[in-house]
């Protein structure tokens, strides 16, 4: 499983951004997808996940800002995010869990909140 993500840049607080992550290889449609982040210094943290069934999971400092969505025919998972702020700074990976199969992880793609 491979894993393509897209996106990311330098954007100033208060705007907003746009990751995608196409996945390809599959050997699974029961998956879950979804970004992490990690900011320098601190542990690698959930921002969103969505099953195969588009329920979703956000981490606490993202919600009512960050939106994911799954495209299940093209297997892309996209992270809209609004209202950025500088603490949302950080590199965000894409995840594939395919049950039965393992976790798979995308290379990352920074992101900068700054003015």
């Amino acid at each position: 499983v491979q894993l393509q993500a897209c996106g990311g840049g330098l954007v100033q607080p208060g705007g907003s951004l746009r990751l995608s992550c196409a996945a390809s290889g599959i050997r699974s449609s029961i998956s879950a997808m979804g970004w992490y982040r990690q900011a320098p210094g601190k542990q690698r943290e959930l921002v969103a996940e969505v099953s195969s069934t588009r329920v979703t999971t956000y981490g606490e400092s993202v919600k009512g800002r960050f939106t994911i969505t799954r495209d299940n025919p093209v297997n892309t998972v996209t992270l809209q995010m609004n209202s950025l702020k500088p603490e949302d700074t950080g590199v965000y990976y894409c995840k594939r869990v395919e049950y039965g199969s393992g976790v798979f992880w995308g290379q990352g793609t920074q992101v900068t909140v700054s003015s």
